[in-house]
């Protein structure tokens, strides 16, 4: 994704995608034939040759660190994916480093572009459904996402981790507070049954400062038979309304033969029919006049806005003018809540308070 979208970015001529540094040699021989980018197996060889002015990172969640400091070290701008990092301290050291060397931080929060989550998010702003008093959020992964996505990390990561963050971000976002206190719980047993170490299924309790509660449910465990990767949606309660956005249905359905793909990674569903409904919100391909690939989509557009960010701070702008991208900040928040449901967990269930800023 983050290929496509920077690809698109040098084509429609905003700038110029200079480089990909990948361990996996398979991986650089076959995006460099398919985007045409220069690659390198080292990441401070690349820095050192290509010097660019902006770096996104897409590593396993808990290597995010290590890249990102050394990017914003030699004054480069970075766009991190979620979680920012793994640990409370890390996210405050990225910020540190950042703010040292004027970089900005940004973190890949993309279900904050879903257009649906706009228009709700305006809505709520408007006072369209009086003063939100609570919610209910959910996020739901076929099995194949631990299985199959992730072999070499999955341990290191589970439900929270990979799901809950997008959720924590996009309440804070939607209700406009922090979250001062947590209670969670988890459910195990059909990945450990396949030699997978981690949780099947988390499920959370947020309570806000303003007094919002919102309950969020997130799994990874769903059958194969499951004719979404991922069912997601949310609901928001207020004091003279209510609204609810399914953001995984949105009117496109059908029982196809054979791969019928995915916005991200493979469907492996390749045997007979299966149920399938796409997330075309999330990503959808075609092609121009002259044959080139055209990609749309929240998760594109996600991508793109820090390459536009970079491309104005490159020409002369203030990184003080920059607003309303997930920030350093906002990628903390949703550590700090991540660390406090795995903390709640441990603590069977306990009410965690979350430590101020």
């Amino acid at each position: 994704m983050h290929l496509r979208a920077l690809s698109q970015f040098a084509r429609d001529g905003h700038g110029e995608l200079a480089a990909l540094v990948d361990l996996d040699p398979q991986i650089l021989e076959q995006r460099s034939a398919e985007f045409g980018v220069p690659t390198y197996d080292n990441l401070e060889r690349m820095l050192d040759e290509v010097q660019p002015d902006g770096v996104t990172i897409a590593t396993p969640d808990h290597l995010h660190r290590e890249i990102a400091i050394e990017c914003l070290r030699r004054g480069i701008n970075v766009l991190v994916e979620k979680p920012m990092d793994v640990t409370v301290e890390g996210c405050r050291e990225m910020m540190r480093v950042a703010e040292e060397h004027g970089c900005l931080l940004q973190v890949d929060f993309m279900k904050r572009k879903d257009p649906y989550h706009i228009d709700l998010e305006s809505r709520i702003r408007k006072g369209q459904i009086g003063d939100v008093q609570y919610g209910y959020s959910w996020m739901e992964d076929r099995i194949e996402v631990p299985r199959d996505w992730l072999p070499s990390w999955v341990s290191s990561s589970d439900p929270a981790w990979f799901l809950g963050v997008h959720v924590f971000d996009l309440i804070r976002w939607l209700v406009k507070s922090d979250v001062t206190a947590v209670s969670a719980t988890a459910s195990t047993g059909k990945l450990r049954s396949i030699g997978i170490d981690t949780y099947d299924a988390v499920q959370a309790k947020l309570l806000f400062e303003s007094g919002v509660s919102f309950s969020v449910d997130v799994a990874w465990h769903l059958p194969d038979a499951n004719e979404a990767i991922v069912n997601q949606g949310i609901k928001a309660v207020g004091s003279d309304g209510w609204m609810i956005v399914d953001s995984q249905d949105r009117g496109a359905r059908g029982c196809l033969t054979g791969p019928v793909g995915a916005a991200v990674g493979s469907d492996t569903r390749e045997a007979g029919a299966s149920m399938f409904t796409p997330n075309l919100g999330l990503f959808l391909q075609r092609t121009d006049l002259w044959n080139n690939p055209v990609y749309a989509g929240y998760g594109i557009e996600s991508i793109q806005d820090f390459a536009f960010n970079v491309a104005y701070l490159t020409g002369g702008g203030a990184l003080a003018d920059l607003s309303g991208y997930p920030s350093g900040r906002d990628g903390l928040e949703a550590t700090k809540i991540t660390t406090a449901v795995h903390e709640s967990i441990d603590r069977g269930g306990e009410l965690v308070q979350l430590e101020k800023q």
